[in-house]
C-alpha cells in the first residue's frame, strides 16, 4: 500500500465530528459505569454505552481514511455520510436515554413507547447498512489507483455489511425468550444476562450472535491492518500477489463470520466448540492454507517484475 495516510484533520469532517463527539460519549460511560451501581441484564447498566461509543470511534475513523484514498470527490458518498452519522448520533442517544431511565434499549416490548422506539432504531439501522451499501459501491466504481488498498477497502466495506446482516437472528421470531415485556435475545438457549466472557459479555453457556455480528463488523478494520502489514514487512511480493493474499485473507474472515454465527445459532458457547465446529474450523483452516500457499506459488519473481 503506497498511498500515504493523510493527516486526520483532511479527512472527511461529518465522520470526524461522528469520532470526537463518541470519543467524549466513551469517557462519560467510563465514568458512568465507575460511579452508577446499577446492573441491568448481568452488565453495569453504562457498559453498552461504552461499547457502542468505541463501536462508533473505530467504524467512524476507518470510514473517513478509506474515503481519504478515493481518487475524485463524491457527492453522494458525501450524503451517504450524512446519512450515516444522523443514524449513529440517534442511536447512541436511545440507548443513553434508556440508561437514564434504567430501562434496556435492544429488544424492549414493555411499553407501546418502547416498542415504537426499539423498532424506529431497528429501521434506522437498515438505512445505515444501505448507505454503507452505497459508499461500497462507489468505492469500486471509482477503483482507488493502489491495488492493495483496493482490494483491503473493497473487501473491508463488503464483510462489514455482512456483520451487520449477522445481526439480524438476534430479532427474529425465533429468538424471542417468552418473557413478557422482551422481543428478541442475543443468546441462543439461555436468557440474555447470564455468565459471559469479560466487557464483551458473550455467553459462556450457550450460542450468542453478537460474537459473529462483531468479528464481522470489524472487518473493516482487519482487511486495511493485514494490508499495511503485507506492506510493511512482505516487501518481497509484488503488489498482485499482496492484493491475492488479501482476497483469501476476505474470504477466510468472511466464512469465519459465517462459522461463528452458525456456532451460535445451534446454541453453543464460543469456547466449547463441539467435533461438527471443530472439523469446521479445521477445514476453513486446511482451505486458507491452501489458497495461501497457491497464492505464493503464483508469484512474480522480483527480476521478472524488472524485466516488465
Amino acid at each position: 500500500m503506497t498511498t500515504v495516510v493523510r493527516r486526520a484533520t483532511r479527512w472527511n469532517r461529518p465522520l470526524m465530528v461522528l469520532v470526537s463527539v463518541m470519543a467524549v460519549l466513551a469517557v462519560v460511560a467510563v465514568v458512568g459505569v465507575l460511579v452508577d451501581p446499577r446492573v441491568l441484564t448481568g452488565a453495569p447498566i453504562w457498559l453498552k454505552p461504552f461499547k457502542f461509543a468505541v463501536s462508533f470511534v473505530l467504524y467512524g475513523a476507518t470510514l473517513a481514511w478509506m474515503l481519504s484514498l478515493l481518487p475524485r470527490r463524491s457527492r453522494v458518498v458525501e450524503w451517504a455520510v450524512v446519512v450515516i452519522v444522523a443514524v449513529a448520533v440517534v442511536e447512541n442517544a436511545w440507548i443513553i436515554g434508556q440508561v437514564v431511565r434504567g430501562q434496556t434499549s435492544h429488544f424492549n416490548d414493555s411499553t407501546p413507547l418502547n416498542t415504537a422506539l426499539f423498532a424506529a432504531m431497528g429501521a434506522a439501522i437498515m438505512v445505515l447498512f444501505f448507505a454503507h451499501l452505497v459508499i461500497g459501491i462507489v468505492v469500486l466504481i471509482q477503483r482507488i489507483p493502489d491495488r492493495v488498498a483496493r482490494t483491503a477497502v473493497g473487501w473491508g466495506l463488503g464483510l462489514s455489511l455482512l456483520g451487520m446482516l449477522a445481526a439480524v437472528p438476534m430479532a427474529l421470531p425465533m429468538q424471542d425468550p417468552g418473557i413478557e415485556g422482551i422481543g428478541g435475545a442475543h443468546s441462543v438457549g439461555v436468557p440474555d444476562g447470564g455468565p459471559g466472557l469479560p466487557i464483551v459479555g458473550w455467553s459462556t453457556t450457550g450460542g450468542d450472535l453478537r460474537i459473529g455480528h462483531f468479528v464481522g463488523l470489524h472487518a473493516l478494520q482487519a482487511l486495511p491492518i493485514l494490508a499495511i502489514l503485507l506492506t510493511r514487512f512482505a516487501t518481497r511480493l509484488d503488489e498482485r500477489t499482496r492484493a491475492r493474499l488479501l482476497v483469501v485473507a476476505g474470504g477466510a474472515y468472511g466464512v469465519l463470520t459465517v462459522l461463528l454465527t452458525w456456532q451460535a445459532l445451534r446454541g453453543q458457547p464460543l469456547l466449547q466448540p463441539d467435533a461438527t465446529t471443530l472439523a469446521a474450523v479445521a477445514a476453513l483452516a486446511v482451505a486458507t492454507a491452501t489458497a495461501t500457499g497457491l497464492a505464493l506459488a503464483g508469484r512474480r519473481r522480483p527480476e521478472l517484475v524488472l524485466a516488465a
